[in-house]
């Protein structure tokens, strides 16, 4: 039985579902901030992925969510889009990057 999905085990486990090839040539930061969790960011550079709780001093994209919209986006329960335009999700900055997160990750 799968323990449920929390935020800690989403970010911890982000690197290990990163398809490098999609980001070929890719360098940003997405930054995540979460309405009542810790904040958290995903570096790319160039095939590879990092990413760690706390604030990016200069993020590419910021998106504003709460917890349960991310794990929602996350499990593909719903579509980031759906979430956007139901005002459940904010994004800040390149948001043509936030059309990349879908194929950047894989479920």
């Amino acid at each position: 039985m799968n323990s449920p999905l929390t935020l800690e085990r989403i970010v911890n486990k982000l690197p290990e579902k990163f398809n490098p090839d999609q980001a070929k040539g890719l360098n940003a930061v997405f930054q995540f901030r979460i309405s009542d969790a810790e904040p958290f960011f995903i570096s790319i550079d160039d095939q590879n992925c990092q990413s760690s709780f706390g604030e990016h001093e200069d993020p590419n994209l910021v998106l504003h969510l709460d917890e349960s919209t991310l794990i929602r986006v996350i499990t593909g329960e719903q579509d980031g889009m759906s979430a956007y335009l139901k005002g459940q999700l904010r994004a800040e900055g390149n948001v043509m990057l936030a059309t990349r997160l879908g194929k950047l990750f894989s479920r």
